[in-house]
């Protein structure tokens, strides 16, 4: 199901693609970026029936649902977001109420979903998902706590995203030194500090004003407290070692790249630069599928979109369906057991089948999907 939406405002589009039910629900976030469109909103729908599968757990009280997927062709920056935002809400009300599970995404962030939701009389924007709960509103409770759950003076929401990153960058990449992350928000941000805490050295970070390095590694966590709300690092709390270049991510040496912010930044034209052994796809559809396949044949792992990020996804139905306790140590240890088990599996069978890791991938999921 294919939703387009013109707010009467602004005339911006809105656009709500449902790729597959489960369950009779559909799971995925919400997006808001300048430029989005039907077709990057159908592909993220698919990628999220791809999550839903990939990471399931024979006998977890959550089992899949389908993937669903929103999108606003907007900046967040517009002076009237999160008027547009209330307003496309209140225009997919329906399909939230029935079939459609939504949370924050690149743009959104779900404080500001949450508050919307209660002004437009919904209990969350979580809906659809609630209806399959025997008790919705015990779900609801540990969800709650789950996003009040703090480690180090950050949401533990903001953190589980980075972590299943870091986890899967570390199991197919073994003993690396050096790592570039692009995009520094709470999923890039959340990966650069678990790949510096296992020991590798972040040595390039990008954000929307450029990139910065240091070939000895950057603190990563005097970075992170110094972000605003959009992953913009303060460039006046750099270190005299710390470097702004005009370069490229793509060009700085390194084991691990990290792909963290925006969609298709991986093509044909620029994919010749990637200097890294492993490519992990912390932002959806990072990598053009013409992108992946000069990589395949260069020898460069890598892990799809929907392993590398679907940790978040993951957590949000854990913590609700009661798998998991709310706090920070049962999440990093389903996360590790789940998502460390899942890439050393498909790599294991794309070594063992000449494929790529996408390849593998998918047919788990689809395995898992129909098991």
């Amino acid at each position: 199901m294919e939703v387009t939406w013109t707010d009467d405002v602004t005339g911006c589009k809105g656009y709500l693609v449902v790729d597959a039910l489960r369950q009779g629900a559909s799971s995925g976030g919400l997006r808001m970026r300048e430029g989005c469109t039907l077709d990057e909103v159908r592909d993220l729908a698919r990628g999220m029936t791809l999550k839903e599968a990939v990471v399931r757990v024979p006998g977890d009280r959550y089992q899949p649902f389908g993937g669903g997927k929103g999108g606003i062709d907007l900046s967040p920056h517009h002076p009237d977001a999160r008027g547009v935002l209330r307003r496309y809400l209140v225009a997919m009300r329906p399909l939230l109420e029935t079939v459609w599970s939504t949370g924050e995404d690149l743009g959104v962030r779900q404080d500001v979903l949450d508050e919307l939701a209660g002004e437009i009389g919904l209990r969350s924007t979580i809906e659809a998902a609630l209806r399959v709960l025997p008790d919705p509103e015990a779900g609801l409770a540990r969800i709650k706590a789950g996003f009040a759950e703090t480690v180090d003076g950050i949401s533990l929401a903001d953190l589980v995203g980075g972590y299943g990153v870091a986890t899967c960058a570390l199991a197919a990449c073994p003993s690396p030194v050096r790592a570039v992350v692009q995009g520094f928000g709470s999923m890039g941000g959340a990966t650069a500090r678990y790949l510096a805490r296992a020991g590798v050295l972040v040595v390039g970070i990008a954000d929307a004003d450029g990139l910065v390095v240091n070939p000895s590694g950057l603190d990563v966590e005097r970075l992170l407290a110094t972000r605003d709300g959009f992953g913009r690092i303060d460039r006046t709390a750099l270190r005299p070692a710390d470097a702004l270049s005009a370069g490229s991510w793509l060009d700085v040496d390194c084991d691990i790249l990290v792909p963290a912010a925006v969609s298709y930044v991986l093509t044909r034209s620029n994919v010749d630069r990637v200097r890294a052994s492993c490519v992990v796809e912390a932002a959806n559809v990072a990598t053009t599928p013409e992108a992946e396949a000069m990589l395949f044949d260069r020898g460069v792992r890598v892990v799809p979109d929907f392993v590398a990020n679907v940790a978040t996804n993951a957590w949000w139905w854990w913590t609700l369906f009661g798998d998991i306790s709310p706090t920070a140590e049962a999440a990093f240890a389903k996360i590790s057991s789940v998502l460390g088990g899942l890439t050393r599996e498909v790599l294991a069978r794309a070594a063992a089948g000449g494929v790529t890791p996408r390849a593998a991938a998918l047919d788990i999921a689809a395995r898992r999907a129909h098991a």
